[in-house]
């Protein structure tokens, strides 16, 4: 077990990389497939941020944070990201993948509707519907992962 630090919260956790390598190994393997993508990085990096702050990951965040930002992501759209439906910095493409990355990560409250997912095919192609499933689906998982064992520190 980890200590915990000044503020009570624990650094570390568990740190599953390293107590299951193998399962670390095939998960990095698949995050690297889905980084392999047509879709632009940065839309795919707020969507990633996106998922991260809905599953309250800090690490996760805070990573995609700056990785959006490396993408082209503006300080406005890093800024009002919580509020985008309000916030006039995203795009019409970027909303429609903020709603689906939305939709799927909180799937437990409702289900991704036929209306929901035409509006979001609207502005992609079946191709890269597909490849931002898979995006949000493995952000998902590393969010469940760092936000659960803290296996990482927040930098």
């Amino acid at each position: 077990m980890a200590a915990a630090n000044s503020s009570g919260v624990s650094k570390f956790r568990l740190r599953v990389d390293r107590l299951a390598p193998h399962i670390m190994q095939a998960m990095e393997a698949l995050d690297g497939a889905a980084d392999k993508v047509s879709l632009d990085q940065g839309l795919l990096e707020l969507a990633r941020t996106r998922a991260s702050q809905l599953n309250g990951c800090a690490f996760c965040v805070n990573a995609h944070t700056q990785a959006a930002s490396e993408h082209g992501a503006t300080p406005q759209q890093l800024a009002t990201l919580m509020t985008w439906r309000e916030a006039p910095f995203f795009s019409d493409r970027e909303r429609a993948a903020l709603l689906l990355t939305e939709a799927v990560t909180l799937v437990n409250q409702a289900p991704v509707t036929d209306e929901l997912w035409a509006e979001v095919g609207a502005h992609f192609t079946e191709t890269e519907l597909a490849e931002l499933l898979w995006s949000i689906a493995v952000i998902n998982v590393w969010n469940r992962i760092a936000g659960t064992a803290h296996p990482w520190p927040v930098a």
